[in-house]
Formats: structure tokens, sequence, C-alpha cells
């Protein structure tokens, strides 16, 4: 994972979250998942600028450390913290070397798995979560979805983003984002494309249990629901959830 890629486009990607699809898909999945927070301590793995390291913070977590890459990403969820002191701690550095920092309830990684371009880097971020999830604890996030059909990869717009891959898309193939922004702008990304079957295969090996493919989910409180159906119809985006 190169973090500098995301330093150049940090605060193109904090304005992404303004996007419909973040707010009744992207968030309303994962506080679907993650559940009650009160009193749990916390690791948000890839956390960016730190959107839901806050949003769980501010619904109860007892402690929450957000972890990213990106130099430019922890900066800009830092300022947020100075400017409405709750509690967020942050933290530069790689899931694929992490290591060990405390025992959590709840790990949750928002886009973090579809930054592995093979399965030992799958692998290593597994173990990475694994190690500092307490017995009992969970895992919930969101991800790729490696289930999206790759001729549909061009029919996301009018939700602000396309994906694009190679022909094949392969194993290890890079599945490119083009995000439009609600300012006008667009940038761009790449996560990687492995098989279903090899997340699946990683997170046995590491040891986790009842690891499902979740949702996505429509918050029930969205009236145009039409709007939303080639999203639906193949979804290009997917939760998950495990436990220890």
């Amino acid at each position: 994972m190169n973090e500098n890629s995301y330093d150049a486009i940090a605060e193109q990607y904090k304005n992404s979250k303004q996007l419909g699809f973040r707010k009744c898909i992207e968030e309303y999945t994962l506080l679907k998942l993650i559940g009650d927070v009160s009193n749990k301590k916390i690791l948000d793995l890839a956390c960016g600028e730190g959107i839901y390291t806050r949003k769980i913070k501010a619904l109860g977590a007892a402690k929450i450390l957000g972890v990213d890459l990106s130099s430019e990403m922890i900066k800009l969820a830092e300022a947020e913290e100075l400017k409405n002191l709750i509690g967020c701690e942050y933290l530069v550095n790689d899931a694929l070397a992490l290591g060990k920092v405390d025992d959590f309830d709840i790990v949750m990684c928002m886009y973090l798995f579809n930054y592995a371009q093979t399965k030992e880097e799958l692998l290593q971020m597994c173990k990475t979560v694994f190690l500092n999830l307490k017995s009992g604890g969970k895992l919930v996030g969101f991800n790729d979805n490696p289930m999206n059909k790759l001729e549909n990869y061009a029919t996301y717009k009018e939700y602000g983003f396309i994906k694009a891959s190679t022909e094949t898309r392969n194993e290890g193939d890079f599945v490119r984002y083009v995000i439009f922004n609600p300012d006008g702008t667009e940038f761009s990304f790449n996560n990687f494309y492995l098989s279903p079957q090899t997340y699946e295969a990683c997170f046995k090996e590491v040891g986790f249990k009842n690891f499902r493919w979740e949702g996505p989910f429509l918050d029930a409180k969205v009236s145009d629901t039409e709007y939303w159906d080639t999203f639906f119809i193949d979804p290009p985006l997917i939760g998950f959830s495990a436990e220890k």
C-alpha cells in the first residue's frame, strides 16, 4: 500500500463522504453491523480522515484508535479532533506491519482489505486484526465487492463513481475507482481484486469464526428506493463481519 497516493487526494477523499451512497448505504451498513458500541474499545483500521472514528466515539465507545497509512489523512483527522475534543486517538501506521496494539472489543475495517494485492498481504491484514481482537471480539467493515460483475463496473456514475479493471480481472489486478464529488471535481485511486474464495480462505486460516458477507443495506428512511435499483441489482460494495 502506498501512503503517497492518499496523501495527494486526502482532501478530495474527505469531500467524497458527502456523496449519497456514503451516508445511506456505507454508513448505514457499518452502524447496522457494529451494533451497540457503549463502553467498547474499538480499533478503526484504515480510518482515513476519521469520519467513522468520530461517529463511533460519539455513539458511546469508551476508547477508539484510528490507524491509517496516510499521514495527510491522519492530519485531517487530528485537525477535526482539535476542533471538537471527543477523545479520538490516531496513529500513522500500516496494517501490514502494525503488530499488537491492545485487546479491542471491535475492529472496524472500512475499505482496508481491498488494498491487499496478494493472498499473502490479505492474510497479514487478517492476522493484524485477529491479533488486536480480544477473544469473542468482532470484526466489521465495508469493502469493494469481489462478487460485483465486471460488466457492471461502469454503471454506477449516477451514484458518484465508476469502476474499471483489466479485461479478465485476475487475482491481484487493479480495480480503479473514479469518484465524482458533489462540487464537480473528480479523483481516482486503485483497489485490488482478490476472489471471494481467497477472502474466505484467509479469514478461515487466521482463525476467524463465522465470516460472512453482509448487505449492503439501504437506510430504511430513504424514500426514493427506486433510485438505488442499479446499485443493488449488482452491488459494487459490500459489508462483512466475523468473530474471534
